[in-house]
């Protein structure tokens, strides 16, 4: 199942049947208050604590008993068994969390970029986010990719949360100074302060660690023991009282930085809110003044900011030992949007509005069959109804709906406007279909499709037998379905599935073979070459087609436009970085997107994607092609499916025509770490594979000021084992190199690099895009192929 059913271990029956009860009266209660409800998303880098975090927040909202860790594989969100053994998310996960007065719809997020489509589907549906950083590591490769994604589908609302305090090396100041350096945004703005131990001599002695926290905003001191469990105290709101304060032993070196950074984190907030600036103009001519200003005053400026994306709210903690938890999950209610905030249109929030929804991911079960995830965007659903999806035209039936909380599957009769829920019984929906009421839905149009990233590599599906050629083929198919990034096709006989990356194919292998049973063996893995458009003249290429339909002769005229991209346009994601233009020079969908799968152009655009697939040259997808209809001619009492072949055969001559254009391979950019000594050799092989190294990183960053343009950043020592006295030992030792290389030559590296470093190399690898290559590098994978 895509969608995780929660393995949650109550503490008694009696509290699990309380809690229940309580689920029931919140998913059937007659009043639907969409303003409550929080649809956010956690993502991040590997290994930042996602899923940790996770388990934090379901123990703090008390949905678990005790928390589940990665590391033994007992998390509730990490069900499957490559989860569990590799201790990284490979499916997003969606838990319903009631917190206080809110619920927070919240999906848990892989880091890895071979499981990008996950969080592309997520970002799609959230309304707002919280972006873990690695306290240690800083703003990281996949932190930017999923960033990136997130402001594709306008999700402006973020929380940062730098997490991971406790370990040595971490440092929030050297964090945010990484936010600012990788411009994710102008103004972080620090709405809590780590107390790395409340014994002064730690910070000389430059111990690692986290015991307590400093709330900005609210004016209050967390202070966390050994299981944490937090107790909250009020700080003193006069400057003399602040100094004097018991909460904090004497010469603690945060307390004389309390006031400061108050003042600050006001200031800040007054540049981007003139109602606050007026409040603080007419605060008295003293710096206790700032101490009087309350939260009530403060957090309707400080979320108005937040969702004009104004100011990125930053929070710390340790999920691990769940310090920052319960402050997270606070200002996530209090900060981030609801769906009334970001919903334009008043009409779509009434009751009676016409039901819209998109389908954001489809998940296979067993014993339920489809269950298709929705985010209703207007409208109310019902069970037992009938809904047309706008995306294929196509007439479905609603079986029955649910809602996810912990370990129970809650059928619902409805759900309402903005909600997110599971719909047992669609054959047709893919991820990315919109949904709309039959009553008028013909004329509904499309919401925002969710577009899935190109594919990388790909490796041949051999079954073991011809009895076991469908089971397989249906097994992919499904698996396709559930999982879009991943693309099936027949070539030359030959079964081929196109991934992500080595890591997605490993886990589609592993889910067809648990999942689906099937009997079949993986072939060699190969990169996803493209070809460009070649330099021949293609004016002269003849438009018509010709064939015969029940003994009669058929003419189809059918002019296309073929230029190459210049190097600044930007190509369709839908069309594989191609660009599809219709006569009127707008952009066409491809075939199977069409709303009316009649439609003229619907035929036409599934002939260009079947030609853009194979090049007639060398066979391998096209990529860098724009192409424009320019005239279309054909019996009106010929069914338009006749289009298909005609255009197919037409967008062949013309890049037959063409001849073989340049040649492009994914390139990856690398992050490695490794030590002194091995330096040299990690260089050499890097170029010896056709690596390009882009920079050395050699020494930590000198102190700077901690004011950056209007942004306030802590000073070093706050994080002592980063500080002066934890400097000159081992932080030297390790050398970063960040490089750039073709992937096809790295598919082994994680073995190579082991063998270069003895064991010491940690690398990363993110996609960079396609490159062109040079002739001679051509010749050799077109000879790789098979293609000369």
């Amino acid at each position: 199942m895509v969608l995780r059913l929660a393995a949650i271990r109550p503490r008694s029956t009696q509290a699990w049947t309380s809690r229940l009860q309580g689920f029931r009266r919140l998913a059937t209660q007659a009043k639907h208050d969409a303003s409550k409800l929080r649809n956010m998303a956690l993502v991040a880098h590997i290994d930042s604590g996602k899923t940790t975090l996770t388990e934090s927040i379901l123990l703090q909202s008390q949905y678990l008993s005790s928390a589940g860790s990665v590391d033994t594989g007992s998390t509730t969100t990490d069900f499957l068994p490559a989860e569990r053994e590799r201790g990284i998310t490979i499916q997003s996960a969606s838990i319903p969390v009631r917190w206080k007065e809110w619920t927070f719809n919240l999906i848990d997020t892989p880091g890895h970029a071979d499981f990008g489509m996950e969080v592309e589907s997520a970002s799609r549906v959230v309304d707002g986010a919280v972006v873990l950083i690695d306290a240690v590591e800083g703003v990281e490769a996949q932190t930017k990719g999923v960033w990136r994604q997130l402001d594709r589908y306008d999700v402006n609302s973020r929380i940062l949360f730098l997490n991971k305090l406790d370990r040595a090396g971490a440092s929030f100041r050297t964090s945010l100074l990484s936010v600012l350096a990788n411009r994710m945004h102008p103004r972080p703005m620090a709405l809590s302060l780590p107390i790395a131990s409340f014994d002064p001599q730690d910070y000389a002695r430059a111990e690692p660690g986290i015991q307590g926290l400093v709330d900005l905003v609210k004016w209050e001191v967390w202070k966390y023991d050994g299981d944490g469990k937090a107790s909250v105290h009020a700080l003193p709101r006069d400057k003399d009282e602040l100094e004097r304060t018991e909460l904090f032993p004497p010469s603690h070196p945060i307390v004389p930085h309390l006031l400061s950074a108050r003042i600050t984190l006001l200031d800040n907030l007054a540049q981007v809110s003139e109602d606050l600036f007026e409040v603080l103009l007419d605060l008295p001519d003293d710096a206790s003044a700032y101490l009087s200003v309350t939260a009530q005053d403060i957090l309707p400026h400080l979320r108005a900011a937040t969702l004009r994306n104004d100011v990125l709210p930053v929070l710390c903690g340790s999920a691990f030992k769940h310090i920052g938890t319960e402050l997270l999950m606070n200002y996530v209610g209090e900060l981030l949007p609801s769906p009334t905030d970001v919903e334009t249109n008043a009409k779509a929030i009434a009751a009676n509005a016409p039901l819209r929804m998109l389908a954001w991911k489809v998940g296979w079960d067993k014993r339920k069959g489809w269950m298709t995830f929705v985010r209703v965007y207007s409208g109310t659903l019902k069970s037992q109804s009938s809904v047309l999806n706008a995306s294929r035209n196509q007439r479905e039936k609603v079986s029955r709906l649910q809602l996810l909380y912990a370990a129970e599957v809650e059928e619902v009769d409805s759900l309402p406007f903005g909600s997110v829920g599971a719909i047992l019984g669609l054959k047709y929906t893919r991820t990315g279909d919109t949904l709309v009421s039959v009553a008028g839905g013909s004329h509904a149009s499309s919401l925002r499709d969710i577009i899935p990233p190109p594919p990388l590599m790909s490796v041949s599906v051999i079954p073991h037998s011809h009895a076991d050629l469908e089971p397989v083929e249906e097994a992919l198919n499904a698996l396709a379905r559930t999982d879009p990034s991943v693309r099936v096709e027949t070539y030359e006989g030959q079964l081929l599935v196109h991934g992500l990356g080595a890591l997605h194919l490993e886990i589609v292998e592993s889910r067809l073979r648990e999942e689906w049973k099937v009997n079949f063996e993986f072939g060699k893995r190969r990169v996803s070459f493209r070809e460009c458009l070649g330099p021949g003249d293609v004016s002269e290429v003849n438009d018509i087609w010709q064939t015969e339909i029940g003994g009669q002769p058929i003419h189809i005229k059918l002019g296309f436009s073929v230029t190459a991209l210049e190097e600044d346009e930007q190509g369709d994601p839908l069309w594989d970085g191609n660009l599809v233009l219709g006569e009127d020079g707008k952009s066409i969908p491809p075939g199977e997107l069409h709303a009316n799968s009649n439609d003229p152009l619907a035929h036409v655009a599934k002939g260009i994607s079947s030609t853009l697939s194979s090049s007639p040259n060398t066979t391998l997808a096209l990529s860098r092609i724009c192409i424009q209809l320019k005239h279309l001619e054909y019996p009106k009492e010929t069914h338009p499916s006749v289009l298909a072949g005609a255009s197919a055969a037409i967008l062949r001559n013309i890049l037959r025509a063409a001849g073989q254009g340049d040649i492009m391979e994914p390139y990856i950019r690398l992050k490695i770490s490794v030590d002194e000594s091995s330096v040299g050799r990690v260089v050499e092989d890097l170029v010896e594979h056709g690596g390009e190294v882009l920079d050395l990183d050699a020494s930590a960053e000198e102190d700077t000021e901690p004011f950056v343009e209007g942004a306030y950043i802590p000073p070093q020592w706050m994080s002592p084992s980063t500080g002066k006295a934890s400097k000159g030992g081992s932080s030297r030792m390790k050398r970063t190199i960040m490089a750039l290389a073709p992937l096809s030559q790295m598919l082994d590296y994680s073995t190579r690099l082991r063998a270069l470093s003895g064991g010491h190399g940690l690398f990363h690898m993110e996609n960079d895009g396609f490159r062109r290559v040079s002739s001679q590098r051509a010749m050799d994978i077109l000879r790789e192929l098979g293609r000369l």
